[in-house]
């Protein structure tokens, strides 16, 4: 029997067991987990240790690479280990770089045509409704123009937020006030500090998981922009060219590629052609 008032320790994550984890992690998702990271990884698998009922890392590790842990558990695991930080027009500039200079120039080459952008590494769903206001400003001013948003991530939990698409009155303090009182509704209970996007715009974005690590993004077609910001920035170099040259066949002839402010294509074999910070173009 258990003593009142025992404190039960917590599991610690072995080198042989972070060793592991780390080249499974790789491996699975390409993102890179080198030793500084342990005290991290150790800290958010706990959560899953309590959840599954488990003692230590060995056990989980046994759990986690047998059929039925790939099965049952990969996905959880995932959910715990990516990063997923976000905001409502992030590195403004690139949404003024599309409205002003993208969008104009692609609408005089496709009349009629329906845009396809990409969020790639959507998170919790900011950056893909952000764009949803940006082309829906843009679609006011230009009769005919239509678009369509997909967004994806590898992490099942931060989906589901993105899909509901309810947010903290906080957490929409970068969206300017015009477009506040167009795009987001407020919680009927005033005091919850809640909103959330509008119908029309849930509507225009599509929401589905996808690992990086595919090699076939099932894509049914090629894309007019992709924005892949802050994510590669996980991988290392031989991971981050192949990833972009799969980005690449995935783009139209003249199409765009949005990247982090703090990532670079410098010293990758990918043939883009940078036209304004992090952004990138696939010759026509």
């Amino acid at each position: 029997m258990e003593e009142p008032g025992r404190i039960e320790h917590a599991a610690v994550l072995s080198a042989r067991d972070f060793g592991r984890l780390s080249r499974f992690i790789y491996d699975t998702c390409g993102i890179k987990m080198p030793e500084v990271k342990k005290t991290m990884l150790e800290a958010r698998l706990q959560k899953r240790l309590r959840a599954l009922g488990m003692h230590n890392f060995t056990d989980y590790c046994d759990f986690l690479f047998s059929s039925e842990g790939l099965e049952k558990e990969l996905v959880q695991m995932l959910d715990m280990v990516t990063t997923n930080k976000t905001d409502f027009f992030r590195e403004p500039d690139h949404f003024h770089y599309l409205s002003q200079t993208v969008l104009p120039d692609w609408v005089r080459r496709h009349p009629g045509a329906t845009l396809s952008i990409w969020s790639a590494g959507c998170s919790s769903g900011e950056e893909p409704y952000t764009l949803a206001m940006v082309l829906s400003e843009f679609a006011l001013q230009n009769p005919g123009f239509d678009f369509r948003i997909l967004a994806t991530d590898i992490s099942t939990r931060v989906l589901e937020k993105a899909r509901n698409a309810i947010y903290q009155e906080s957490q929409v303090e970068p969206v300017p006030f015009e477009y506040k009182k167009k795009y987001l509704l407020r919680s009927k209970d005033r005091s919850s500090g809640m909103v959330r996007i509008v119908p029309e715009l849930r509507e225009k974005v599509r929401f589905r998981r996808l690992n990086f690590m595919d090699e076939d993004f099932g894509m049914r077609e090629q894309l007019d922009i992709i924005f892949c910001r802050n994510v590669i920035i996980y991988f290392d170099r031989p991971t981050q060219e192949k990833l972009l040259q799969r980005f690449h066949r995935n783009m139209k002839p003249g199409s765009f590629i949005f990247m982090g402010h703090s990532e670079t294509l410098s010293g990758l074999d990918v043939p883009l052609v940078s036209v304004y910070p992090t952004v990138y173009r696939k010759p026509r």
